[in-house]
């Protein structure tokens, strides 16, 4: 007896216990707990704290019930519960607070008594409305971008298949890619916040642009596409390429910062351009690639001939990532002489592409693919540290060498890091070094620039302002920074013995050097007259094909306190009370070692 009574004290402290924990379950879960007869009744229930009635009580008149039983007895697991089987997962909605809708899931078992007569069911109810956001979240990225909530690169690839489905030759399709020229001036000098304001900004007004029934994109980065669906004729896209330039011209205040930019465009249509999106995408983006070239803020149509020219641009903008580690860049100098002196005061370094199949490619043809990559960064570096490095083995240790920096090595932060790293390596003093900038770097960031051309003038090295006079402000220019010398533009000295005006537009800039204490250089001096005329307006430097055309680093020592071949006889005894030696004129041109 007392055994049994042992045992059955065990069994009440365990079922305590068992009871204990289910307590502790419930008290933390958030579900609804239900109970049906066998007609799918109501019988009771119980909220858990959490799910969507106002206190613990249930009734039939609740409507997350209302509308579960509506949905067991029609919906999908209507067929389970005739079957008298468990579900799982049932998901429905009721309406929330504020218009929202509130998403629950239902779980159930058929309850059966002992003889197996169907008693009814029971279940749970959860609140799920949290975990739909969430997934209808993520199926929204999956399609749209999240900055400005375009389409993506998915949806758009939808979208367009769609349109080409649907196209004919009297309803065409138009793709229209474009790229936002100075997105990335407005990121590196204004935040990534402003650049992304500004590309919410453009999302905004090309949707407003187009019609409901086409398609506005956001590929990645600046770079945005339209789907213009219903065409007649090529001129719709035309005038809808020319509605989105005018509004995207439009300056807009970003984040307190007044910014104005511009769009470029590239359009390719059905049939002729392609028929499928791959084909359309290729050929409007080789139409962008021509516009961006060859006039940034426009749109033109892609033709037939674009494909070679762009796919050469695009050969060599890939061989020149490798162009330095083959050691195919290479450097040509070409002396500046005095007109006082007759002497080679410095030599301007002058980048050539020994390409492997392509032979000598000029500076003309690659320098603005290397400006639009970016890849004249790394480029400008390996000119600098090279020129540093060769006027260190020139002889007297008087003669600077010049080094052209492009607008682009500017935006770079490395700048002046990369000029002391080339003066430290080679040892170069700084005043031997001269950089020439145009009028272009000066009008792309104010501050910036000036703060970074005052550094490297601290690094000892002297800074000239090239093409003078073919600007805009170079007057404004020489006030907002001291320059050591101005270079007249070719295109004056050509037209020195014209009746164009040229020798009184040298005469005034050789005055203006004179008085702000600048050296003036003449460019391009290709005749005696020319030479003759710049040393009567008082030029103070000269540099040309009279004198010596670009010859490699081993040759400049020969030029060094030599005459050059294109002085008159007259001016020796003249001007050189010493012994001097005239170069040799190899078949009556100017010296040129190769």
């Amino acid at each position: 007896m007392a055994q049994a009574t042992e045992r059955l004290k065990q069994e009440l402290r365990k079922l305590r216990e068992c009871k204990q924990r289910l307590g502790d379950f419930i008290s933390t879960a958030s579900d609804l707990l239900w109970e049906t007869d066998a007609e799918m009744n109501f019988v009771s229930g119980e909220c858990l704290g959490g799910a969507a009635c106002k206190d613990h009580s249930i009734t039939a008149a609740c409507p997350q019930i209302t509308a579960m039983l509506d949905e067991l007895r029609t919906g999908p697991f209507s067929d389970s519960v005739a079957a008298r089987e468990s579900y799982r997962g049932l998901e429905y909605s009721i309406p929330g607070p504020s218009n929202t809708a509130l998403w629950l899931e239902s779980n159930g078992n058929p309850v059966f008594n002992a003889a197996g007569d169907f008693l009814g069911y029971r279940g749970t109810c959860r609140n799920i409305t949290e975990r739909k956001a969430n997934e209808s979240t993520i199926a929204f990225l999956a399609r749209y971008d999240s900055l400005t909530k375009l389409p993506n690169r998915v949806l758009f690839r939808e979208r367009i298949e769609q349109a080409l489905a649907r196209a004919t030759p009297e309803s065409r399709v138009a793709v229209l890619c474009l790229d936002l020229d100075r997105f990335k001036v407005v990121n590196d000098t204004l935040g990534h916040s402003t650049g992304d304001a500004l590309l919410r900004t453009v999302a905004d007004r090309l949707s407003r642009c187009v019609r409901s029934i086409d398609t506005v994109a956001r590929l990645g980065g600046d770079e945005f596409v339209v789907i213009q669906v219903g065409l007649e004729k090529a001129e719709e896209a035309a005038a809808l390429a020319n509605r989105i330039e005018e509004a995207l011209n439009e300056p807009c205040v970003l984040d307190g910062h007044y910014v104005t930019t511009k769009i470029t465009i590239g359009i390719a249509l059905t049939p002729e351009d392609g028929t499928s999106p791959e084909e359309l995408l290729r050929h409007a983006d080789i139409a962008l690639y021509r516009a961006k070239f060859e006039e940034p803020g426009t749109w033109c149509f892609f033709e037939a001939h674009m494909g070679a020219r762009v796919e050469s641009r695009r050969s060599l903008e890939t061989g020149m990532r490798d162009a330095i580690v083959r050691n195919e860049f290479e450097l040509d100098y070409q002396p500046l002489y005095s007109v006082a002196s007759h002497e080679v005061l410095s030599v301007e370094a002058l980048l050539r592409w020994r390409h492997p199949v392509r032979g000598v490619i000029g500076p003309n043809e690659f320098i603005p693919i290397a400006e639009e990559s970016g890849l004249i960064v790394p480029i400008g570096e390996w000119v600098l540290r090279r020129a540093c490095r060769d006027a260190m083995q020139w002889p007297g240790g008087r003669v600077s060498v010049a080094v052209n920096l492009s607008p682009v090595q500017f935006k770079s932060r490395r700048l002046v890091a990369a000029v002391k790293e080339a003066l430290a390596e080679s040892g170069l003093p700084g005043h031997r070094l001269e950089l020439e900038i145009t009028e272009a770097v000066l009008m792309q960031s104010g501050e910036a620039t000036l703060r970074a051309l005052h550094e490297l003038r601290n690094l000892g090295a002297r800074v000239s302002l090239d093409d003078f006079g073919t600007g805009y402000s170079s007057l404004s220019y020489l006030r907002s920074f001291p320059f050591d010398k101005i270079k007249i533009d070719q295109s004056f000295i050509r037209d020195l013995t014209g009746a164009r005006g040229g020798a009184a537009i040298v005469r005034a800039i050789a005055g203006l050097g004179a008085s702000l204490s600048l050296a003036t250089t003449a460019e391009g001096v290709e005749t005696p007259e020319q030479f003759a005329i710049l040393q009567a307006e008082g030029c103070t430097e000269v540099q040309g094909f009279l004198f010596s055309r670009p010859v490699p680093a081993r040759n400049i020592p020969a030029l060094i306190g030599q005459i050059p071949p294109g002085l008159p006889e007259s001016d020796l005894a003249a001007r050189f009370p010493w012994p001097v030696n005239r170069l040799p004129v190899p078949n009556g041109e100017n010296l040129v070692l190769r």
